[in-house]
């Protein structure tokens, strides 16, 4: 029996408006519990919550943009985003994370675990380097994103300028 091709406008079995919904929700529930660990560690975030003061000057006014990685623990690596689509149906590709043109030079990932602050300069480095590869790391492409993968232990050991550890509740 051949394999079934996926429907038009799903991923994973789910509708794409959904799992965008899904997502969106789950990054901005993983934002707020990374604004809080900051908080306890003396590191006050302001977020934009506007589209138009997130488009024009970033996320928020420390110039950190945070990504949650759902997939860090069962992958054993991170998840560097380089550009996006919103539907993919889209022909192009958008930069976004470490190449979004806003004022971020952070790059704060992780899950409810461990989180990661990294430096967006170096992490382009890598990239443009194709540095990723000599420590295990490989490009990905999936329907929506665009990006490449970093070892969590050498994300840990190496790149993280600060790591954070968090014993607290799930977000």
């Amino acid at each position: 029996m051949p394999a079934r091709k996926p429907m038009a406008g799903m991923f994973g079995g789910i509708k794409l408006n959904e799992y965008y919904k899904q997502k969106l929700e789950q990054g901005l529930t993983y934002q707020d519990f990374v604004v809080e660990q900051l908080y306890n560690i003396g590191l006050p975030i302001i977020s934009y919550s506007s589209k138009k003061y997130q488009h024009l000057i970033g996320e928020n006014k420390c110039g950190f943009e945070i990504k949650y990685d759902d997939r860090m623990k069962v992958s054993g690596n991170i998840y560097i985003e380089i550009a996006e689509k919103s539907n993919p149906a889209n022909k192009e590709y958008y930069p976004s994370g470490i190449y979004r043109n806003d004022n971020t030079w952070l790059y704060i990932i992780g899950d409810y675990d461990i989180i990661f602050i990294l430096s967006k300069k170096h992490l382009r480095n890598i990239y443009e380097n194709q540095q990723y590869k000599k420590f295990g790391g490989r490009e990905v492409e999936i329907p929506t994103s665009k990006g490449f993968l970093i070892p969590v232990k050498y994300a840990e050991e190496k790149l993280a300028i600060k790591t954070i550890k968090c014993s607290c509740p799930k977000g």
